[in-house]
């Protein structure tokens, strides 16, 4: 299984993170630390016990006191991690989709995220070099054996 962002923009494609302030973060699951604020403890609890594996919103928190003293004492210790927001040049538009695809001698299925119809984009990149090609067929059929 992979997991695959596909950021897709209505400008030259060449985006950045913007000033506007992060609300959506995710717990980083490999990571674990003795918070030493007591609010920051309560707020890590609480996104324990309500998101312990998904992304949630500092908006979803009823007090946003002890949210904005927890997020910070967690990001300073990578507890979480933040989904950013993106931006481009003036007037343009970015959207980001997230999926977890699996990969089968047959064909990609995407296990989560949003339907997301391809006909509607175009790319004007693609793979031409026929040795990176031959090393991503390898790599497929290396997948597939191992995960039988």
């Amino acid at each position: 299984m992979f997991a695959l962002d596909v950021y897709v923009s209505s400008g030259e494609g060449k985006t950045k993170e913007s000033d506007v302030r992060c609300t959506v973060y995710k717990r980083a699951m490999d990571r674990s630390y003795n918070l030493k604020i007591k609010q920051s403890r309560q707020f890590f609890n609480d996104v324990l016990d309500r998101y312990p594996s998904y992304c949630f919103s500092l908006n979803s928190f009823e007090d946003p006191i002890i949210a904005r003293i927890g997020i910070k004492e967690c990001l300073e210790h990578d507890l979480l991690i933040p989904y950013p927001i993106l931006s481009e040049k003036a007037g343009a538009y970015v959207a980001q989709f997230k999926f977890t695809v699996m990969i089968t001698k047959g064909k990609t299925t995407a296990l989560t995220g949003l339907p997301l119809d391809e006909a509607q984009f175009k790319s004007e990149h693609s793979i031409k070099d026929q040795a990176v090609l031959d090393l991503l067929a390898v790599y497929i059929i290396l997948f597939l054996v191992v995960n039988g």
